[in-house]
């Protein structure tokens, strides 16, 4: 090992608490160490990380590390692990190799144990002198659906029951670090890095600063190649973004907004309130970011030749509403791959909604959607595949062999059936 890495421990208990997520407003909470989210995994390029997970639940659980490039039996799903039984342990060895901001959750029973605040954030940091923040922040956006006693809401007839598993969970309290719309302060004149993840079940975040222009400097597998400058930014559940943010003028109060975005969902959405920034006095800033910050080469050009075909569908039952699929399949076992063969998979959505198309493991390439670039050359695991659109990806599969997942990740349309297993073979 190289001596300037480290191994790094932590401890993480699953299990439920009372959480107040504001002042007075009090939930039976599901999470690591008695916290939303769970602590924020902290380590550099090449440490190793040790978590031992105990399970204090009185179901099964696992952890997926969404996004790390680690080996397939540490992936936490069930096709590579047993679930950790209610009193057992686990320990998950991950060895570090790309500098990011990921995240972690359950791949048991997600629906439930996902929207009771089990997840946290990992922070894996790079070594650039060049790019300096006055602060750092990790966010990580959720929504709860909670009845009128503050209790976790489940519909109990048939329409509400299909429109769920038909959009996926949205709820109506929003947090932000587990906490309700909470204020936010600054310092006026700096400039912060923020780390943001979108833990929710099914929410999709069209991220505005009332309009005030910020920068993208990485997406789900870190630095892109030179900062982005936008006023909105969609991110759908599963991804995650870095954005420069600041700098502001002393007393500016700014709404941290998701606008409204359509993506197909039977309840339209409507502009909404996360958080709220206040801006203090001002300080002295240090911030300072390259123009170019990273090289990332082409994986393959735009019109490569597809290797593979997925198509994510829907079909509607009188059971359950409705039944999502991929290549016709409900949690559909795909071909294998093998190792060192370049993929490109074109990635149809046949139906009438956005789905955010997650692949466990690896990072890809975007090449194009319905035949335009992205605006950006990126690494990513989670892209969003508009309605009716085709989605051309290009990955690299390595010597991690064994069996690896890809789904969608709105959490009701995985236990719907659209989420399919494959191996990567030597």
């Amino acid at each position: 090992m190289n001596p300037q890495t480290k191994i790094i421990r932590y401890e993480l208990e699953a299990n439920l608490f009372d959480w107040e997520i504001a002042p007075g407003k009090v939930i039976q909470a599901w999470g690591y160490n008695g916290q939303i989210p769970g602590p924020t995994l902290r380590a550099k390029v090449g440490d190793t990380l040790i978590v031992r997970l105990k399970n204090n639940l009185q179901e099964p659980t696992t952890i997926h590390w969404h996004g790390l490039r680690i080996p397939a039996d540490m992936d936490g799903t069930e096709e590579v692990q047993a679930p950790v039984m209610p009193g057992e342990t686990f320990e998950y060895r991950l060895e570090l190799k790309d500098a990011g901001t990921f995240w972690y959750h359950p791949h048991t029973n997600e629906t439930v144990q996902m929207e009771r605040g089990l997840y946290g954030a990992i922070v894996v940091e790079e070594v650039n002198p060049e790019l300096v923040f006055d602060v750092e922040r990790v966010l990580v956006l959720d929504d709860m659906k909670l009845d009128k006693n503050d209790r976790f809401a489940k519909p109990n007839w048939f329409l509400p029951r299909w429109i769920e598993r038909h959009d996926g969970r949205q709820g109506d309290v929003r947090l932000v670090n587990g906490k309700q719309e909470p204020v936010i302060s600054l310092a006026a004149g700096q400039t912060e890095r923020w780390r943001i993840v979108n833990a929710a079940s099914a929410r999709f975040v069209n991220l505005s600063f009332e309009g005030k222009p910020f920068q993208i400097i990485a997406t789900d597998g870190g630095l892109i190649e030179r900062p982005v400058t936008v006023t909105e930014l969609l991110i759908t559940p599963g991804e995650r973004v870095e954005l420069a943010i600041g700098p502001f003028a002393e007393g500016e109060e700014i709404k941290i907004q998701s606008l409204v975005y359509d993506r197909g969902s039977m309840i339209k959405t409507k502009e909404i309130l996360f958080a709220t920034i206040q801006v203090g006095a001002a300080q002295t800033s240090k911030a300072s970011m390259p123009i170019r910050m990273r090289n990332i080469a082409p994986l393959a050009p735009a019109d490569a030749a597809p290797t593979r075909e997925i198509h994510l569908s829907g079909k509607r039952t009188w059971t359950n509403g409705v039944d999502f699929m991929i290549n016709n399949h409900q949690h559909l076992h795909d071909k294998p791959v093998k190792v060192g063969e370049l993929q490109i998979w074109d990635v149809y959505n046949d139906t009438m909604m956005d789905h955010p198309f997650h692949l466990h493991g690896f990072f890809f390439q975007v090449l194009e959607i319905n035949g335009q670039s992205p605006e950006f050359i990126s690494w990513k695991d989670t892209v969003n595949i508009p309605r009716f659109s085709k989605a051309r990806i290009a990955w690299l599969p390595d010597q991690r062999t064994g069996m690896w997942m890809y789904h969608c990740h709105i959490l009701e349309h995985v236990e719907a059936g659209m989420m399919a297993h494959f191996e990567v073979a030597a």
